[in-house]
């Protein structure tokens, strides 16, 4: 295996597009927000926050193996979307943030939400034909695991 890097089935998240979006926004939220003063560093932690929680939702959802809780964590997912979404508006509007930065967060949400969507009807799809395994499968070895 190449140095630094890492596959297991657990974290097949990394390779939705979707998810590495989701990194992309947070590091643009941060951007904005880091700079906020003082008496406005709640609203900035909880921009952070909400920015955050997108990415973290869909790994926990997917690392769960259970197709009715990704669902779950995928629609927790759209809510922090949604709230984050919500927050770049309300300070838009209050001229906390610059109508450039708001136009470029707003864009790359705009696409994390569409395909948030995408994803959850693709898995109600196969939810109900019965094309999802609530498991991964683990054989047991006597193999001795190596680090490289």
């Amino acid at each position: 295996m190449r140095a630094g890097v890492r596959k297991n089935k657990n974290r097949g998240y990394q390779q939705l597009r979707v998810w590495q979006d989701t990194i992309q926004y947070y590091g643009m939220v941060c951007e904005v927000y880091r700079s906020f003063a003082f008496e406005l560093k709640r609203v900035a932690s909880q921009a952070i926050a909400s920015g955050d929680s997108v990415h973290r939702n869909i790994a926990e959802g997917y690392c769960r193996r259970s197709i009715s809780e990704y669902l779950q964590h995928l629609n927790y997912a759209l809510g922090s979307m949604g709230e984050s979404v919500s927050g770049n508006h309300a300070c838009k509007h209050a001229k906390q943030i610059s109508e450039e930065q708001f136009e470029q967060l707003d864009a790359l949400a705009y696409k994390i939400e569409n395909g948030l969507l995408k994803l959850v009807e693709s898995l109600e799809r196969k939810k109900q034909q019965g094309d999802w395994i609530d498991h991964l499968v683990v054989k047991e070895s006597n193999a001795v695991y190596t680090v490289r």
